[in-house]
């Protein structure tokens, strides 16, 4: 079943961030971890899904992703630690 969330990936603790948009997140999750699309992610090496957010719909889901965009580094980091402060790759956790 899709489902619309907001994710953020990382290269590492503290390390490069992506955020992104997807309706399959354990497949999106998948071609990070794989470097199956090229861009940004791969380029950065972000592999490890450190946060994410289900939203009801899409819209909120890219209202979401631009938000956290928007956002300062700082910010993005209490947004991973406030969850997962730990910094575990939550890939796993989908399957």
């Amino acid at each position: 079943m899709k489902q619309p969330c907001a994710y953020i990936v990382a290269s590492e603790r503290n390390g490069t961030l992506y955020t992104g948009v997807t309706a399959d997140l354990p497949r999106r999750a998948f071609e990070h971890r794989e470097g199956a699309v090229k861009g940004f992610s791969t380029k950065y090496g972000c592999k490890i899904l450190v946060w994410y957010e289900i939203h009801e719909t899409m819209l909120e889901a890219i209202a979401r992703e631009k938000q956290i965009k928007a956002g300062s580094r700082a910010k993005k980091l209490l947004l991973i630690e406030s969850t997962n402060p730990n910094w575990i790759d939550l890939y796993e956790s989908l399957m």
